[in-house]
């Protein structure tokens, strides 16, 4: 059977939904899906609305030429969404506003537009309060002035950044001048003045009647570091109080409870080389002390919201390859698990009576909605048609070294001939092979015909504390056996050609791919994809170099350091990487692809030909996002892999030149 993984640009049609949004009453659901623009060079996001019942068919909702996205319902069920409409000069494509779409129907219109553009709006459920995230210059007075001053930059040319902290990165963005802000709808009014990087990829919440929101804030550590405190802030006022803070945690995920006297959040200890972080639920009753909840759930908390009622908070977790939801009962500590398939959650909102909506995948399926009841029926609401799959997806469970079980995801392709084995490493390394993704997806490698094993070694999340402690400050060591134990289990499986393997992994899972080449050669070919090469080089240029001395002493990274195995790759190896990632570095890739062919056990010879391939994006980051690079990335790997494993001439994709 034909399906749209057998040719990548079916695959990359296809539709792709993601967040959201219940209205107070629970009447009104919202989601937004995303399609492939006509140049196939950008996905274009619409809000749609969904049939809270699962009875109706799924209706489009926007149209706009850019898209939209963060949608978020008022108190009186207005719908506000963001969105880059209409025109600019100079550019195809303005600044996102805020718009509103009227409950009764009608057009949207612009509510509210900033210099910078607006990245995401928060609502009051009872009163006729938002908030949004705008950025701001540093020196701007008001956004009259900020506008100004951007428009003085752009006539200059200017593009040059003056730090006084740090971070300067993060992830694939030079961060500056402008500083993220919240800012009130109404007026619009700055709540948070000079903030400086205080609110970066900070998450907020509004309370119910409007009167305040509490908001994550970084404040500066000792040296280049920093950690995240929770602060509320008074919407008339603008007034602003630290309500928690851990010294020895970053605080994330505020939800203010339904009668705005509580708010729940995660705590996640700041780690050590000797001690791994662990995350747990926290409750705060405002004017009291913060309480853990569950404090011996041997699970780590990922999303936060409540249920309606204030009785319990609800959370996702993930667990053994899926990522449940669970209720933790404020009362008692209650840990109770509402879901029990083979999904994974998330964007859980909750309604009236009881109900909850999320979005869920697996490996079976991409992110889709449902609705979960409290007698615990799971209904699927129509929305986007999941796609057939050129194969089947099983558990394989295999045995460490020390006797720790190691399981994973075995991914078989259509057809009764053993297949050869793709061993495809995650990154993190605190993750989980355990929900849908588009970017790294093993199904266009099942349309080619590999069995693809997706393991969950020492360091992943949802086997508990000590499976990740196992690994920590060790990622030769227990990641690397682990890995080789579930190659072995998988292996012995009548589905897989044993005789005819080969290895991949990005970011983490790339480090993994070079450390597995310098150590065994029982893989045909290596690909690695944005990948540590040498940690001594790596921890100082990193977006976050804080956070990696953390995680290992220089002794632990030299000696779990790839580069020093160079002369025993005998495996060709496909690098990949993005100039603009910078949370693994392109100096990693250049060094590597050097090493590669000046030191490695398949060095250049006299003419300067290798086995080896370098893949190099100039323009992409740490993921290779779009669509017409994506797309470039699975050509070249399968060809790789086919060249190597299973012994085929494939052509360079005719893109490449």
């Amino acid at each position: 059977m034909t399906t749209a993984f057998h040719d990548l640009d079916d695959y990359l049609a296809l539709p792709r939904v993601s967040g959201l949004a219940v209205s107070a009453d629970g009447t009104r659901l919202v989601t937004t899906v995303a399609e492939l623009n006509d140049k196939r060079t950008e996905y274009i996001a619409a809000i749609w609305e969904l049939d809270p019942h699962g009875d109706q068919p799924a209706r489009r909702l926007t149209r706009g030429a850019h898209g939209e996205s963060s949608p978020a319902f008022t108190a009186d069920g207005d719908l506000l969404f963001v969105s880059a409409r209409g025109s600019a000069e100079d550019t195809d494509k303005p600044p996102a506003a805020l718009w509103r779409l009227p409950s009764g129907g009608g057009e949207a219109s612009e509510v509210l537009a900033m210099p910078g553009g607006v990245a995401t709006v928060r609502t009051a459920a009872r009163a006729d309060a938002a908030v949004v995230g705008a950025p701001l210059l540093p020196s701007a007075r008001d956004v009259d002035d900020d506008r100004r001053l951007r428009d003085l930059r752009k006539d200059a040319k200017v593009s040059a950044i003056l730090h006084s902290g740090y971070p300067v990165r993060f992830w694939d963005s030079d961060l500056g001048p402008d500083e993220p802000h919240l800012v009130a709808v109404d007026g619009p009014r700055d709540l948070t003045p000079q903030p400086g990087a205080a609110l970066r990829e900070a998450g907020f919440d509004v309370s119910p009647d409007g009167r305040f929101a509490v908001t994550t804030w970084r404040v500066p550590g000792p040296g280049p570091t920093e950690r995240s405190v929770l602060v509320r802030v008074d919407l008339a006022s603008g007034d602003r109080a630290v309500i928690a803070d851990a010294p020895a945690a970053d605080l994330a995920h505020p939800a203010i409870a339904p009668d705005g006297t509580a708010v729940a959040y995660t705590r996640e200890t700041l780690a050590s080389p000797e001690r791994a972080p662990r995350t747990t639920l926290q409750y705060l009753r405002f004017g009291e002390r913060p309480v853990t909840l569950a404090a011996d759930w041997d699970r780590w908390p990922s999303s936060v919201t409540w249920s309606r009622d204030g009785a319990a908070v609800i959370v996702t977790a993930d667990q053994a390859g899926r990522a449940p939801v669970f209720a933790v009962e404020v009362a008692t500590a209650t840990v109770t698990q509402l879901t029990g398939d083979d999904f994974a959650y998330t964007d859980v909102v909750a309604a009236p009576d009881g109900v909850l909506y999320a979005l869920r995948s697996s490996y079976a399926a991409p992110p889709h909605p449902v609705r979960i009841d409290p007698d615990g029926r799971i209904t699927a609401l129509p929305c986007v048609a999941a796609p057939a799959l050129p194969g089947t997806v099983t558990d394989v469970a295999a045995t460490a070294a020390d006797g720790t079980p190691v399981r994973s995801w075995l991914v078989l392709p259509d057809g009764t001939e053993p297949a050869p084995l793709l061993l495809w490493i995650h990154g993190g390394p605190l993750g989980s092979w355990n929900s849908w993704s588009w970017r790294w997806n093993p199904w266009l490698l099942a349309a080619c015909g590999y069995a693809v094993l997706l393991p969950d070694p020492a360091l992943s999340t949802g086997y508990g504390q000590d499976f990740v402690q196992r690994g920590w400050g060790a990622w030769g060591g227990p990641p690397f056996t682990d890995l080789m134990a579930a190659t072995d289990a998988a292996c012995a499986h009548p589905g897989v050609d044993a005789t005819r393997t080969a290895a991949m992994g990005g970011s983490f899972g790339g480090y993994m791919a070079n450390w597995v080449a310098g150590h065994t050669d029982r893989f045909a070919a290596i690909v690695s994809h944005a990948s540590l090469w040498a940690l001594d080089q790596f921890g100082p240029t990193t977006d976050l170099a804080y956070y990696w001395r953390r995680e290992m002493t220089p002794q632990m990274a030299a000696e779990h350091s790839p580069h020093r195995f160079v002369g025993s790759i005998t495996t060709p190896m496909l690098v990949v990487h993005g100039d603009h990632d910078y949370r693994v570095p392109i100096g990693e890739a250049l060094r590597l692809w050097y090493e590669l062919l000046a030191a490695s056990g398949l060095p250049a010879d006299d003419e300067g030909r290798s086995p080896h391939r370098f893949l190099y994006f100039p323009s992409e980051h740490h993921w290779v996002l779009a669509p017409q690079h994506a797309k470039i990335w699975y050509q070249t790997v399968t060809a790789f892999l086919a060249e190597h494993v299973l012994g085929d001439t494939a052509e360079r994709p005719e893109l490449l030149g």
